[in-house]
C-alpha cells in the first residue's frame, strides 16, 4: 500500500489546472502543518502591514492627545469668590455698583481682580458663570429690596430681583453660559438704590470657569 505522502505527490503531479494563488505551494499542505505554509507568505505580509498601520494609529492618537492638552489642558481658568463676614450691608448706591467680593477661594489663571470685582477672560472660549445672592432684613416688617445682575462688558445678561415685605430673608442663584473673547469682562453689580444686608459669610458667591477654549 502506498503511503499518504506518495499519493499526495501523485495527486499534485497530475493536477493540470490553475492554482488559486501563484504564491501558494500545493505540496506544502501534504508535507507540513496546514498553518505553516501555503498562504504563509501572504499572511506574513498582511501581519507586517497590520502592525505598521497599528503603530501609525498609536502615533496619531498620541499626537491627538497632545493637541487636546495644548488646547484645553494648558488653559486652566476658574475662580470662586464671596463676601466675607466683615461685610454687613452693601448699598444703596446712587449708581449701579460692582459687588466687591473680598474672599478668594480659587483664582486659577488670575482672571478675577478683587480690587475691581471683575473677571477678565485670558482667552476666547465658552465660560460658565454662577452667582448666588443672599439678603435678610433687620426686622420682619422691613422691606427687602434688591436687584443683582450679571454684566458682560456693560451689558446685563442675567439678574435676580426681590421687592417685598413678606420675606425676612431670601436667596437666589443664576447659572449662565457665555461666549467670551479675550479681554472681555464679566462682573456682578448691585442695581441703583438697592441694598443687600446680613451677608453671612459664604452665601453671596460669584464663580466661573472656562468650559472650553475657542480658537481665534
Amino acid at each position: 500500500m502506498r503511503s499518504m505522502s506518495a499519493l499526495a505527490s501523485i495527486s499534485a503531479e497530475v493536477f493540470k489546472g490553475v492554482l488559486p494563488c501563484g504564491k501558494w505551494d500545493c505540496e506544502c499542505a501534504f508535507r507540513h502543518q496546514k498553518g505553516c505554509c501555503c498562504a504563509g507568505l501572504d499572511l506574513h505580509e498582511l501581519e507586517v502591514k497590520m502592525f505598521r498601520k497599528m503603530m501609525t494609529l498609536v502615533s496619531t492618537v498620541s499626537q491627538l492627545g497632545d493637541s487636546i492638552y495644548d488646547v484645553i489642558g494648558s488653559k486652566r481658568v476658574a475662580f470662586t469668590v464671596f463676601l466675607g463676614a466683615n461685610v454687613k450691608c452693601i448699598g444703596p448706591f446712587p449708581r449701579n455698583t460692582t459687588i466687591p467680593y473680598d474672599v478668594i477661594i480659587l483664582n486659577d489663571g488670575d482672571g478675577y481682580k478683587p480690587a475691581l470685582g471683575v473677571f477678565t477672560a485670558s482667552c476666547s472660549g465658552l465660560y460658565s458663570f454662577t452667582f448666588t445672592v443672599y439678603s435678610k432684613v433687620a426686622k420682619p416688617s422691613e422691606r427687602m429690596f434688591y436687584k443683582v445682575q450679571l454684566v458682560k462688558n456693560g451689558v446685563v445678561v442675567a439678574s435676580t430681583v426681590e421687592n417685598n415685605k413678606q420675606d425676612s430673608e431670601d436667596s437666589a442663584t443664576q447659572v449662565v453660559l457665555l461666549v467670551l473673547q479675550r479681554g472681555d469682562q464679566v462682573y456682578v453689580e448691585l442695581k441703583t438704590g438697592r441694598q443687600l444686608c446680613g451677608n453671612i459669610q459664604g452665601l453671596n458667591i460669584f464663580s466661573g470657569h472656562l468650559v472650553y477654549p475657542i480658537p481665534t
